[in-house]
């Protein structure tokens, strides 16, 4: 986030002084539309170290209905109490899948403009 506000330009900042806004109004209408890609890939990789813990969710809840996706997935067992590992990759495949499809525009965005020297 530090590095996609660095490369704003000055110019905005100037015009939107000029239009008469103060600095949440500066922040709030100009700069935090321009930011959305990059909130955008934050979110993303935000989620991704959420989705990606896996033993802190099982030692602090109680209750399997507020266990997250993974640790959701790994209760699906069999009648003898073994693993269906069928299921469980495939309904995690299913899950990894949506999710990249629903933000993949916004994690694309947001790593292009990361880039970019203004």
């Amino acid at each position: 986030m530090r590095q996609f506000f660095i490369t704003l330009p000055a110019e905005l900042e100037e015009a939107g002084r000029v239009d008469g806004l103060g600095r949440f109004g500066l922040f709030w209408r100009v700069c935090l539309p321009l930011a959305r890609p990059a909130i955008g890939a934050v979110a993303i990789f935000t989620f991704l170290h959420s989705w990606n813990l896996y033993l802190e969710p099982i030692v602090f809840l109680s209750s399997k209905s507020k266990f997250t996706i993974p640790q959701a997935l790994t209760q699906d067992v069999d009648a003898y109490g073994g693993p269906m590992w069928n299921t469980q990759l495939a309904a995690a495949t299913l899950s990894a899948l949506i999710i990249f499809v629903l933000a993949q525009r916004q994690f694309v965005e947001g790593l292009a403009q990361t880039g970019l020297k203004g």
